[in-house]
């Protein structure tokens, strides 16, 4: 029977490297009435900044259901393991289905058990085997908040005034850190001792935000012992990763800092009359720049505490909140490990170059208009 994969050849190529050949598609959803959660959310909302847990363990647990019958699935059509592991949350007419999406991958020789789940495609697996880090599962840890009043009256009053607002800062930097522990808690599960390839997710649900990290947890033994217990953590994709091993540097941790700003009533209202003319708006400059420098000391800092030598592919996110504005540095730390290099010295051209999409959704057709001399007809420009 004809393999139904959704492996592209690049990832098929890169695959066949390490001794790997596609399976087929394996998918599994649960769908879940959120029944009084909603409610339960609602009345969070107003009162206190936070996390929200009845929302988070709904969806945590509709999540892992999705997960356990995508692999249940890909245990029956027998592989090696799972590769390009997604997890979607869809909400539809007062339900929410969770969907989770993999293909098998099978060994080219030699009897089979399935032995690993991974959210890397062909050939981000590629790089990740090649930099010496084993796939042992898909893992995935959220976080269900309110923003809320931001640590009650006081950080309400204190938006009136320009700066940080230390209250809503608090909140922001929780609900992250959560979301990278309970990342890290799966990972110890199943006895790995690092997660890599890292994405971080939000989005608005039942009127509160969920928050989710998801990547691979993995094994390396060039790892020290107490990451057994305190995984190594790095939102680097594989690509960069396998970059990062071959200079011989290792992850440390993922780090985050958040800062929540306010321009205050004056200063809102001098910046809205200078949107008026022409011209620089200086007290959004300096509140910018001055937020954006606190969110990313606070990382340093956090680096510098675990001893490593750099923090690498730092990004920088701003997001409206109402009259506020929060700011997100993240970046994953690193450290020189002498010894350390990939099994091979040079990525193949497969595992870096980008897919083509071959759907493309084009716009409606122009209408077609005669030319003025009545010749062929002409099509307007763009």
């Amino acid at each position: 029977m004809a393999v139904m994969t959704g492996l592209s050849g690049n990832e098929m190529y890169c695959l066949h490297l390490k001794g790997m050949r596609p399976g087929g598609l394996v998918i599994g959803n649960s769908v879940f009435s959120m029944g009084l959660i909603g409610s339960v959310a609602s009345g969070f909302r107003g009162v206190v900044g936070g996390e929200v847990p009845q929302v988070t363990q709904i969806v945590h647990e509709g999540r892992i259901e999705a997960f356990k019958r995508m692999a249940s699935e890909a245990a029956e059509a027998g592989g090696l393991g799972i590769t390009g592991v997604t997890n979607e949350l869809r909400p539809f007419h007062g339900r929410t289905e969770f969907l989770s999406v993999g293909s098998c991958v099978h060994q080219e020789t030699g009897p089979e058990n399935l032995t690993f789940s991974t959210s890397a495609d062909g050939q981000e697996l590629y790089c990740q085997l090649d930099a010496g880090f084993r796939p042992v599962q898909f893992v995935f840890g959220n976080v269900a908040y309110s923003v809320g009043l931001g640590g009650g009256i006081i950080g309400k009053f204190k938006s009136l005034a320009r700066g940080e607002i230390k209250e809503f800062s608090d909140v922001f930097n929780l609900t992250r850190h959560l979301a990278l522990q309970r990342i890290c808690q799966q990972a110890i599960q199943c006895g790995a001792n690092a997660v890599v390839g890292i994405e971080t997710r939000t989005m608005r649900f039942m009127g509160v935000h969920e928050m989710m990290m998801l990547g691979t947890a993995s094994h390396d033994p060039r790892l020290p012992a107490e990451a057994a217990q305190n995984p190594v953590t790095s939102d680097l994709t594989n690509q960069e990763m396998w970059n990062i091993v071959n200079m011989g540097y290792l992850p440390l941790k993922l780090v985050l800092g958040t800062a929540v700003y306010s321009l205050g009533i004056v200063g809102g209202f001098t910046a809205m009359l200078k949107g008026f003319a022409r011209g620089e708006i200086s007290e959004l400059t300096t509140m910018i720049y001055d937020a954006r420098e606190h969110a990313i000391d606070l990382i340093r800092r956090e680096a510098a505490a675990i001893g490593a030598d750099d923090v690498v592919g730092i990004k920088t996110h701003i997001h409206d909140i109402g009259n506020l504005l929060e700011f997100l540095a993240i970046g994953t730390a690193v450290k020189k490990v002498d010894g350390v290099t990939t099994h091979t010295q040079a990525l193949p051209p497969q595992a870096i170059m980008p897919d083509k999409d071959t759907w493309v959704d084009a716009p409606p057709l122009m209408p077609i208009q005669t030319g003025r001399r009545g010749g062929m007809p002409s099509v307007p420009p763009g």
